[in-house]
C-alpha cells in the first residue's frame, strides 16, 4: 500500500487494533471521512502563557510549573477570551511506526475564532504528531473574540492520519484540476504547492452582504448548542457599498467567503494553508481540513465555497475583490472513504456560501 490519508474505515481499524484509544465511548459521528474529532477531557488548566513541552519533557511536567488553576469541565465551564487553557483530550495514540498525524481546529471552532493547537509529550511543534507516537494528546484552547462554554466531550479539534508523503506536486495538481475542476476558476493559479483561492467582495443578496465582523464584549457561546444564538448579538454584517474592497482593522476578526467554489474528489483530501505573510499581513482560515466529497456534486455539494476566517495583524490592510488569500493543498487518500462529506452525514457546511458557524440561528 502506497502513501495517503487514512479513511474512516482505517481510523476504525486503528481503534480496533488498540492504536487509538478513548476515555469514553466514541460519539456516533466522531469519525469523519478522513479525520477524527477530538474531545475535551475532564479539566482545563489555565496557564500563564502558551508553551511547547520540547524534546525532554511531558506536557504534564510543564503544567505542574505553569498552571494557575484547574477548571472542572464535567458540567460545563466558561473559557474567557484572551486566556490560554490546556486541556487533556479523551483520545490517546499508540501509532504504528509508519503512521503520522496532523491536527486542525474544526470548521465551527475556526468560525468562532477559537484558537486551538494539539500538543504531544516531547513535542517540538504544534498540531504535528510524529510517526509512531505513543502517549496522550493535549489541546491548547484560547478564545480570541467570544467567551465560550465548553465541557467534557466538546469537540473543538480534529486529527488526520497519514502514511508517508501524499501531497500532490504542482503538475499532478494541475492534471487533477483539469480532470475534476478543483476550484471554479477560468485561470487557476497552481503554484507554491497548492491551488489558489481568492476573496469575494462583490456581495450577496439584495443588500450586497460580503461578510461579518465579530463584536466585542458579547455574551458566551455554548460550543455544543446549534442554532440558539442571534447573529446580531455577536456579529456586525458588512456590505459592499460601491467599491469591492474591505479594510481589515488590526486584531479584528472577519468571516468572509471565497470567490471560487471548491471541489474535493472522493479519492483526495485537501487542506488550506496559512497565507504567506510576504503577500499580505493577515492570516486566513484557522480550520484547514476539507474532507473527501466537499463540494462534490454526487454528495450534494455543488457550488460549495470556502468560508474564510480572516484576521489582520500589525497594520490595517486593504483586501480587494479577487485577491488571492489562500492555497489548497491536495493529498491522496489510501482508499475511498465509506462516507463522503455531506452524503447523508448531516454535514453542516456542504453546498455552503457565506455562512456563520452552526451555533447561530439562520
Amino acid at each position: 500500500m502506497g502513501a495517503g490519508i487514512l479513511s474512516d474505515r482505517a481510523i476504525r481499524a486503528l481503534f480496533d487494533g488498540g492504536k487509538l484509544a478513548a476515555g469514553k465511548t466514541l460519539d456516533a459521528d466522531q469519525i469523519q471521512p478522513a479525520s477524527l474529532d477530538l474531545r475535551l477531557g475532564a479539566r482545563a488548566y489555565r496557564v500563564r502563557a502558551s508553551f511547547l513541552p520540547g524534546p525532554s519533557a511531558r506536557v504534564e511536567d510543564k503544567l505542574a510549573r505553569l498552571s494557575m488553576h484547574a477548571i472542572d469541565l464535567s458540567q460545563g465551564a466558561v473559557l474567557e477570551t484572551g486566556c490560554v487553557y490546556i486541556v487533556p483530550l479523551l483520545e490517546s495514540l499508540a501509532l504504528p511506526g509508519e503512521i503520522s498525524a496532523s491536527a486542525n481546529p474544526k470548521s465551527s471552532t475556526g468560525r468562532l475564532d477559537i484558537f486551538t493547537r494539539v500538543m504531544t509529550d516531547y513535542g517540538q511543534e504544534f498540531d504535528k504528531i510524529a510517526p509512531g507516537y505513543t502517549g496522550p494528546l493535549w489541546l491548547e484552547v484560547s478564545p480570541r473574540t467570544f467567551p465560550i462554554v465548553a465541557r467534557t466531550g466538546s469537540r473543538l479539534s480534529q486529527i488526520r492520519f497519514r502514511k508517508g508523503h501524499a501531497v500532490l506536486g504542482e503538475d499532478e495538481l494541475a492534471d487533477l484540476h483539469r480532470a475534476e475542476t478543483l476550484v471554479a476558476s477560468e485561470t487557476p493559479n497552481v503554484s507554491g504547492g497548492g491551488i489558489a483561492l481568492s476573496i469575494d467582495l462583490m456581495g450577496h443578496g439584495d443588500d450586497g452582504l460580503i461578510g461579518y465582523r465579530g463584536k466585542h464584549h458579547t455574551g458566551v457561546i455554548d460550543v455544543d448548542k446549534r442554532a440558539v444564538h442571534d447573529v446580531f448579538d455577536f456579529w456586525e454584517p458588512l456590505h459592499n457599498r460601491g467599491s469591492a474592497d474591505l479594510i481589515l482593522d488590526p486584531d479584528e476578526f472577519y468571516i468572509l467567503v471565497s470567490r471560487e467554489s471548491v471541489h474535493v474528489p472522493p479519492l483526495y483530501a485537501a487542506e488550506m494553508t496559512p497565507f504567506d505573510p510576504l503577500v499580505g499581513e493577515f492570516r486566513v482560515h484557522y480550520a484547514g481540513f476539507f474532507d473527501p466529497g466537499f463540494g462534490h456534486t454526487d454528495a450534494g455539494g455543488a457550488g460549495s465555497r470556502a468560508v474564510l476566517e480572516v484576521r489582520s495583524h500589525e497594520v490595517p490592510f486593504i483586501l480587494e475583490h479577487g485577491q488571492i488569500v489562500g492555497r489548497l493543498i491536495y493529498e491522496r487518500m489510501l482508499e475511498r472513504p465509506e462516507a463522503l462529506y455531506g452524503a447523508g452525514m448531516g454535514s453542516n457546511y456542504q453546498a455552503q456560501g457565506l455562512k456563520l458557524s452552526k451555533h447561530f440561528r439562520a
